[in-house]
């Protein structure tokens, strides 16, 4: 049983990972069930699914969500943003699938956009704006129906050289343009109130919700979907949030809501619901997730570290030279335990999944643990099976 709530409360490592694991849904196979609402149910649980570009295997929204209802369809997602709008894109620490019940806690970003200069688009000149926001209002549209920029120097690195793509990039940030659609990467816009029904139906409009809503949102959401928290976990690439944020935990904490508990390892507090630290079953030692190097179970690098004892390390921007796992290397999760890393790559002229490297880790790299390897090889080979149907399929 938890000591008082006012105490940090001890709580070992393998028991604060199958916390976090059973937070995650990796525990069980279909936490959210096989049909195209699990879509829904996936990033209302998880709070986001981050979105990148990057195409060496299926991309990391698609992945994440695969990991997690083993049915899925990529036209489930497409039809939870475009039809159902169940989901928006918005910026996290990321760009990333929201639920769309959140969005009133986006708001208050989306007017400090429109307020404030932002260097990544000082180069946007009012008449860019116009001219987009004036094509937006006769319907949707992507970047490619714009055919008469003159090209411009980029101003950084990840900038385009197209006026208006970047127009709509930032009338995106400002909550005027919502992606109505993806085809790939290729974004459809269409202006925010119409891709959600508010001109017609402006009651239903939220409201913004204030610093403390939000805060308080940030504390839930990481709650839910993180087991135990800490400050840098909640908040993550989110400095500014952190004391309005520990306001909440203290509250929290001083009305027996929250217990603080020292993980073993761990060099800063954290805090969890009591219920969550009522024990549990432990987590079946052959199930088997291939993860996205994005998964949120280990885009946080440093609680992974904590965690598994394995911060992972995304060597695609990475000198070949200098590479250690591989250009995508992808954690591989076997019961409670990152066990090893595959450098993958998908061959989709000859439709095949290529190995490209297999790294073991932890106990399973040492000497005399072969069994274990060859154990462990059999039901990570099984599950490179489903996942290369999945990244072959449609």
């Amino acid at each position: 049983m938890p000591r008082s709530s006012h105490q940090p409360n001890p709580l070992a490592l393998d028991a604060a990972r199958r916390i976090w694991l059973r937070a995650q849904r990796l525990d069980e196979r279909a936490p959210f069930g096989e049909d195209a609402g699990a879509v829904a149910k996936a990033v209302a649980h998880l709070g986001y699914v981050q979105i990148d570009t990057i195409n060496v295997i299926e991309r990391c929204h698609h992945h994440i969500l695969f990991t997690r209802i083993p049915n899925y369809k990529r036209l489930d997602l497409r039809r939870a943003q475009t039809d159902d709008k169940s989901v928006f894109e918005y910026w996290t620490h990321a760009l990333a699938y929201v639920p769309s019940a959140d969005f009133r806690f986006f708001m208050a970003d989306m007017k400090l956009h429109r307020r404030q200069s932002d260097r990544w688009f000082a180069a946007v000149t009012p008449a860019d704006k116009r001219k987009v926001m004036r094509l937006a209002k006769q319907g949707p549209l992507t970047i490619r129906d714009i055919d008469d920029d003159e090209l411009r120097e980029k101003d950084h690195e990840w900038a385009s050289r197209k006026p208006s793509k970047r127009a709509l990039q930032l009338a995106f940030f400002e909550g005027r343009l919502a992606v109505r659609e993806r085809n790939g990467m290729l974004k459809t816009y269409d202006l925010i109130d119409r891709h959600f029904g508010w001109d017609t139906r402006p009651d239903i409009r939220p409201k913004a919700a204030t610093a403390s809503e939000v805060a308080a949102y940030l504390l839930d959401r990481a709650l839910r979907s993180q087991g135990a928290v800490s400050l840098d976990s909640i908040c993550h690439l989110d400095a500014a949030s952190k004391a309005n944020v520990k306001r909440i935990i203290d509250a929290k904490v001083r009305r027996s809501e929250l217990i603080a508990v020292a993980i073993d390892g761990a060099k800063h507090m954290h805090w969890a619901r009591p219920k969550t630290l009522e024990p549990s079953n432990g987590v079946a030692s052959d199930l088997v997730h291939i993860l996205s190097p994005f998964d949120p179970l280990v885009i946080q690098r440093k609680r992974s570290e904590l965690f598994f004892g394995y911060g992972h390390k995304f060597e695609a921007y990475t000198p070949k030279e200098k590479r250690v796992l591989g250009y995508f290397a992808l954690p591989v999760l076997v019961g409670d335990r990152i066990v090893a890393a595959l450098d993958l790559k998908t061959d989709r002229q000859n439709r095949k999944l290529l190995m490209q490297q297999w790294t073991w880790l932890g106990d399973a790299q040492k000497r005399g643990n072969a069994g274990m390897r060859r154990e462990m090889k059999q039901l990570i080979e099984d599950e490179l099976d489903r996942f290369e149907a999945f990244q072959l399929g449609d």
